[in-house]
This record gives structure tokens, C-alpha cells and sequence, in this order.
């Protein structure tokens, strides 16, 4: 066991090999993880081989250590931002670059006239 990892890590992996239940990761010489299909991305996942295949380099978290069966649960997902995330974040930089910054105290006048 590779006390160079440890569970909370982020680290890159080359993929090894693709199942339909997930991908197993290589982190380095000694240490290999499996990406459950459920941790490979923030929504469904229909077929594993639109999303990784074999020699891909991933960014991935060390979700879980099996000391003594010498395992390591992985997730790709837990490092990407959510989708809900992104929209969020996507409408905001609209919404800035329409209208300018806003505070409430400055909105707040406006909305009061809007919600009469």
C-alpha cells in the first residue's frame, strides 16, 4: 500500500482499462483505483466509452482507501463543477455584462416600483 496517497487527495491518472461498470486508473508504478460509472461525470451516463478509454490522462479524487485490500475508490466527478454550478455561474456573467454590478440596496428601490 502507497502511503503517498490518501483519501481527500487530487491527483492525475492514466487509464488502464474500461468496463461497463467503470475505469480503473493508474495513479502511479504501484497504486490503481476504479472510477465507478457513477463518479465518471455529473449526470447519466449512457455508455463509459463516450467519456474515457484507455490512455486518457484524468484528473481524479481519491474518494476512498482500502488499506487492507489494497484498493482505492476514484471519482471524476467529485472535481467538476456541477451543472447547476455552471448555469449559475453562466447567468450571473450575462447578467453582469447586460446590466453592470448591482448591489441590493441599490436594486431595491427598483424592485419595490416593479412588484407594485
Amino acid at each position: 500500500m502507497s502511503n503517498k496517497f490518501q483519501e481527500g487527495d487530487i491527483v492525475e491518472g492514466t487509464v488502464t482499462g474500461v468496463q461497463a461498470y467503470g475505469a480503473f486508473v493508474s495513479l502511479d508504478e504501484d497504486v490503481q483505483g476504479l472510477v465507478h460509472i457513477s463518479e465518471l461525470t455529473n449526470g447519466f451516463v449512457k455508455d463509459i466509452h463516450d467519456h474515457v478509454k484507455e490512455g486518457d490522462k484524468v484528473n481524479v479524487k481519491i474518494l476512498e482507501v482500502d488499506e487492507e485490500n489494497n484498493k482505492y475508490s476514484l471519482s471524476i466527478r467529485a472535481i467538476e463543477p456541477k451543472k447547476e454550478e455552471r448555469v449559475v455561474a453562466k447567468n450571473i456573467q450575462q447578467k453582469e455584462g447586460e446590466h453592470g454590478f448591482n448591489t441590493l440596496k441599490d436594486k431595491l428601490e427598483e424592485w419595490i416600483k416593479q412588484s407594485e
